[in-house]
């Protein structure tokens, strides 16, 4: 255990006061709190002060249960994913209707809060927080199921949130700066399409694909793309580690 006056190495290593020993502002209060100063106004917005005022108290109120900003940012991290779906081992459906139900709904809660592309490489050991470790250990289960040992469903839980975190992150950051612009998706697409119609003049592949894609819905082409992506994915999976390659 660090001395009194060394960090802990996560909010997760820190032992709580039982349940008799708390002050009134509970760990849930100060992180419901800090998610939605998160939504409201994003990540340069988050202060151990500005939280504070947000709840009524004094900062020096919160340290009970978060020493700082670092633990803070683990703490929401962890609320976000325990707004994704945990997939069932016994899905009637199988195990890659399973695992692409989990994705989408992983894509959706990390698109529901676009800062969050800003904290993903801060969030210290957020593997250690409860949904998330609540969602491995399902999808381990899921990927069990569908014949892989578990060596191999840790690679594959590895490779499916790698992609689905590497995908939305670009998409979030997307989706913050058109907040930023006040355009939808559509308009901006709309606007920028001569000068990436003129960028794409002297290389052939780009400009024919840019002509193929240039009336089509921005917004359904990423959940396709997304879709297509996924089941690549699953399908290299299965390919390399299901039993006889086995894709159901």
């Amino acid at each position: 255990m660090p001395a009194d006056n060394q960090p802990y190495p996560s909010v997760w290593a820190r032992p709580q006061r039982p349940r008799r020993e708390q002050p009134p502002l509970s760990r849930e209060q100060i992180v419901s709190a800090a998610l939605e100063l998160l939504d409201a106004e994003g990540i340069d917005a988050l202060s151990m002060r500005k939280l504070g005022t947000r709840l009524n108290v004094g900062a020096t109120s919160m340290y009970t249960h978060v020493a700082n900003k670092d633990e803070l940012i683990e703490l929401v991290v962890d609320e976000v994913y325990g707004e994704v779906e945990v997939p069932a081992a016994d899905d009637p459906a199988g195990w890659r209707a399973a695992i692409t139900r989990c994705a989408h709904s992983m894509r959706a809660a990390l698109l529901r809060h676009p800062w969050i592309v800003s904290v993903q490489g801060e969030a210290g050991v957020a593997y250690l927080g409860p949904n998330v470790m609540r969602q491995n250990e399902a999808i381990l289960a899921v990927f069990e199921q569908g014949g892989f040992t578990l060596e191999a469903a840790d690679r594959a839980l590895n490779t499916v949130v790698a992609y689905v975190v590497g995908v939305s992150t670009s998409e979030a950051a997307w989706l913050t700066r058109l907040a930023r612009s006040g355009q939808s998706e559509q308009e901006w697409a709309e606007s920028l399409w001569p000068a990436a119609e003129q960028a794409a003049q002297d290389y052939p592949r780009l400009r024919k694909l840019y002509a193929a894609q240039r009336n089509q819905n921005v917004s359904a082409a990423r959940d396709d793309e997304f879709d297509a992506g996924l089941e690549c994915i699953l399908h290299g999976l299965a390919a390399r580690f299901a039993p006889g390659g086995d894709s159901s």
